[in-house]
């Protein structure tokens, strides 16, 4: 049977060894909740995108597809590109918080003069 005075030398090592954990803990936490953030910013880029792309396939202005870009996705670029008898959107926009430096990119296409 050990006594307590054999542990003396041992006291407050999980505390000390929680305290060096902890750092890394959280940045891999952080990292997980940024590429969650990341990816449903390319969801809602893949939604505009689509959306944009069914707009200019009806016949409407770019500009109104790009404000309806704007408002599904603040801070995105629309461009627009004809492939045959297709038209299609490609919608851009930089990744948020730790991801910042990623660039997304969403591209869709729908049938020109469709309804």
């Amino acid at each position: 049977m050990r006594s307590r005075w054999a542990d003396a030398g041992d006291r407050g090592s999980v505390t000390a060894e929680f305290a060096v954990a902890l750092p890394a803990v959280a940045l891999v936490l952080a990292a997980c909740l940024a590429a969650v953030q990341l990816v449903t910013a390319q969801v809602r880029l893949t939604d505009a995108a689509a959306d944009a792309a069914r707009a200019l396939g009806r016949g409407e202005a770019a500009a109104s597809a790009a404000a309806l870009v704007e408002r599904m996705v603040g801070g995105a670029a629309l461009a627009e590109r004809r492939e045959g008898e297709f038209v299609c959107a490609t919608v851009t926009a930089g990744g948020g918080g730790l991801f910042a430096a990623v660039e997304l990119r969403a591209d869709s296409c729908a049938l020109a003069g469709g309804l």
